[in-house]
């Protein structure tokens, strides 16, 4: 069953914090790196009824303890690894507009489905093989047993539960003559197969002095911050799309409308295609789409002409203090000074 693209990317909105930057140190998910207990008694209840769920949502979040957590950790990745994609974009993925962004059909719509799918798989998959979630452990690896698994540390990532429970948290889609809802819904299985073609097989061997005598494998996602490259690389080469209905099986059809000049007929996009259905702002002034790329520091060399939209940009320098002239110390630690540097910070005008 189809994931909900609308309830996908409403659900990560809703949990993301206010107060991100995007300039926060990237980290492997909070508690991810060793068996953390799921909240217990009525703790992960609460945390379920403050989340914005549907009822049946929240249902399936009470029932079980260490989705609510797990939820908020798949939102702020998703809006980290957005902001740092697009730092450098006239667009980069600000909380400010974004509400009347999810209510068109631009580039940067389609990308905000596709990360946010993509980081619910990821962090589902993780969140199980750390022991976070009650009702999923390890991979289904053939020959893996879960517990022996988890004491020799190669507990694999439940990709397959994931986007099992994933399916049926979010429910069904809208119906297929909604021409929006087909085009978020691909986006949405986009970016669940580009984690999906991140999952590799990595093994351990077990025999005498290192051989491989035995070797036990188990499946492992690839870091979040390559399938956010990943999504990039298809924002960058994102498909305009328009509707045509497909008479044969009676329902409307993604169609990739022929450019001008090209003799080439109309194609239906690629399952890896990111799409999109209206041209993109500038972005260069505030709208009810992004607050404008006044004020925004670019680089002089790369990125100021675009990104300051021909306006121009200030310079403005500032004094950076910073270890230098370091020396190791008898016995076991180093002794540096502090250093004073001139630095020229570039600003676009307003």
């Amino acid at each position: 069953m189809l994931p909900e693209p609308a309830q996908l990317w409403s659900l990560s909105h809703s949990l993301a914090l206010s107060s991100l930057t995007g300039r926060e140190v990237l980290t492997p998910f909070p508690g991810l790196g060793t068996a953390t207990a799921p909240a217990q008694g009525g703790a992960h209840l609460k945390q379920c009824d403050l989340l914005k769920l549907s009822r049946r949502q929240k249902q399936l979040c009470r029932r079980e303890p260490g989705l609510a957590e797990t939820l908020q950790d798949a939102a702020h990745l998703s809006l980290l690894e957005c902001q740092f994609q697009f730092r450098h974009e006239r667009w980069n993925c600000s909380l400010e507009g974004r509400t009347g962004l999810l209510k068109r059909g631009f580039k940067e719509t389609a990308f905000l489905y596709a990360v946010s799918s993509a980081a619910l798989t990821h962090t589902l998959a993780r969140a199980c093989s750390a022991g976070r979630m009650e009702r999923c452990t390890c991979d289904d690896s053939p020959g893996l047993e879960s517990r022996q698994a988890w004491q020799w540390g190669v507990c694999g990532d439940n990709l397959k539960y994931s986007t099992k429970f994933l399916s049926n948290f979010l429910g069904p889609k809208r119906g297929s003559k909604d021409l929006r809802a087909r085009v978020d819904a691909h986006n949405t299985h986009m970016g669940i197969k580009a984690v999906k073609s991140g999952l590799r097989t990595t093994c351990k061997c077990h025999g005498v002095s290192g051989s491989c005598a035995v070797r036990t494998c188990w499946k492992q996602l690839s870091p979040f911050r390559e399938t956010g490259q990943a999504l990039k690389l298809r924002y960058d080469s994102a498909v305009k799309v328009s509707s045509a209905t497909n008479e044969a099986l009676g329902r409307l059809e993604l169609w990739a409308p022929v450019r001008p000049g090209s003799p080439a007929k109309g194609l239906a996009p690629r399952p890896g295609d990111l799409v999109y259905m209206e041209d993109s702002p500038s972005f260069c002034r505030p709208s009810k789409y992004s607050p404008g790329t006044a004020g925004r520091v670019c680089s002089r060399e790369a990125s100021c002409s675009s990104l300051c939209c021909g306006r121009g940009y200030d310079t403005q320098s500032r004094l950076v203090a910073f270890s230098c002239h370091c020396q190791v110390q008898w016995c076991c630690y180093v002794e540096c000074q502090q250093c004073v540097q001139e630095e020229l910070v570039y600003t676009c005008k307003h």
